[in-house]
């Protein structure tokens, strides 16, 4: 009977451990190491840093500066304009630097062309071309360049010139740079023009013929599987290279309806494309995408009405944007430990409905972010979302000074629809078979308990 009680005793104590343990948010995966000094990825519908190291810290960006040069022509010319690069469009780059399109003063090209050639093989004339169109001069175009990453949210990043070419005072963080990089990689056109493989330039007084130009970046362009390069869900992005600011990369990926973008800063030849495929797979495989606004509701934020701004609203006056998304953990099955901040200020080009914002955090971790809206009383609940705006979905660097917040009470949100496919999600599983286990021991202890009694 000592044994009876022994295992039963085991059981009552373990039992309570693993069910204490099974619903609760996994811990964030760890970082994976790479060899150049900084990077990061980020998911481009959460905006969530999955992974990543000297996020925060300012390097030389080299031609990846072409994407924002890119997002700046595109929104801000036609396709079928024609560019005529001036003699210091062609002569006036820094020496070594070359021309990859052998343009010289007088070429005409149109938008496209241009586009094409500034993304794809990254010719610095093309840059300095297509920022005198725009702007009438570079530096007129430099001004656009840095009132448009003050628009995202970039406060530690600064650019001199259109190419990415050595200027001291040309830096960027990784983790603004992936600010940039969603700006860019969510207009279709430039998306279009950096996903491709090759395009035909027109001709040239240097080229009569045209020129055929191909894509540079080996993790989009590589379609050999057996090559170290061959990352088949790469769908576009930018090298750079100078020497103060060595190999520098943004990758942008999709993979079963998730997008992330990466970016590597001072790199290393042999290893800058590697750094970057093996964030990508640790950022698929290690992270999942949720609809927060499946599972959170106004009654769970808001038990009495709450006042934004000026104006006090009923909980049962507003609701979350449809389509919220967050990121977590692949194996997260609850949401018990994230927090909830209501941000009083609104980012750039909101819902029109909307009145705040949302951010869920797990610890240190942003997971993403979901507008606040007022119901219209003619519109059914469930047709309302919001649409991101171009600067993206609201991010961190979008908060408001922090009177402007304010921490919501926790409640417990429902466990998620991906736990519980075949109606059983895996941690579950788990605890029954644990039960099974111990059940197991407990019978074992009585029998043996059982047959010695009967030998006395």
């Amino acid at each position: 009977m000592k044994r009876i009680s022994i295992a039963i005793l085991i059981s009552m104590f373990i039992c309570p451990a693993i069910l204490l343990t099974v619903y609760a948010m996994p811990d964030w995966p760890s970082d994976v190491w790479i060899q150049a000094e900084a990077g990061v990825v980020v998911d481009m519908d959460s905006g969530a840093v999955l992974l990543g190291q000297n996020i925060d810290t300012p390097y030389p960006p080299a031609s990846i500066t072409k994407l924002l040069t890119a997002l700046i022509v595109i929104e801000n010319s036609n396709s079928e304009d024609i560019v005529t690069f001036s003699e210091d469009a062609v002569n006036n780059v820094e020496e070594g630097s070359g021309n990859k399109l052998n343009v010289a003063a007088g070429d005409q090209l149109t938008v496209e062309d241009c586009l094409y050639s500034l993304l794809l093989h990254s010719c610095n004339q093309v840059a300095n071309a297509l920022a005198e169109h725009v702007a009438g001069s570079r530096e007129a175009f430099v001004q656009m360049m840095n009132d448009k990453i003050a628009a995202l949210g970039c406060t530690k990043s600064h650019f001199a010139n259109p190419s990415g070419l050595n200027d001291d005072t040309q830096v960027v963080t990784a983790y603004e740079m992936a600010r940039i990089a969603q700006a860019a990689f969510s207009n279709p056109k430039l998306l279009e023009i950096d996903s491709s493989l090759s395009h035909d330039i027109s001709p040239t007084l240097n080229n009569p013929n045209g020129i055929t130009i191909y894509m540079e970046h080996k993790l989009v362009s590589t379609s050999d599987e057996n090559s170290e390069f061959y990352c088949p869900f790469a769908i576009g992005g930018k090298t750079g290279y100078t020497t103060p600011a060595g190999n520098t990369l943004v990758t942008y990926a999709e993979q079963d309806g998730r997008r992330l973008i990466s970016v590597i800063l001072r790199g290393t030849p042999s290893q800058y494309y590697l750094d970057s495929k093996a964030q990508l797979q640790s950022g698929f495989q290690n992270f999942k995408n949720l609809d927060i606004s499946k599972y959170d509701n106004t009654s769970n934020l808001f038990k009495e009405p709450v006042t934004i701004n000026g104006n006090t609203y009923e909980p049962s006056q507003l609701e979350l944007a449809g389509n919220s998304i967050v990121s977590v953990p692949a194996d997260t099955t609850d949401f018990k430990g994230i927090k909830r901040i209501l941000i009083k200020g609104l980012p750039n080009n909101p819902p029109s409905n909307a009145v705040g914002v949302i951010r869920y955090d797990y610890g240190e971790h942003h997971l993403g972010y979901a507008y606040l809206l007022k119901k219209d009383s003619n519109q059914a609940s469930a047709e309302v979302s919001a649409t991101p705006s171009s600067s993206g979905t609201p991010q961190e660097s979008d908060t408001p000074p922090s009177e402007s917040t304010q921490s919501l009470q926790d409640a417990d949100l429902p466990p998620t629809v991906e736990s519980k496919k075949d109606g059983i999600d895996p941690q579950s599983k788990l605890l029954f078979l644990a039960v099974l286990i111990i059940a197991g021991i407990a019978w074992c202890a009585v029998s043996f308990g059982s047959g010695k009694e009967d030998t006395q």
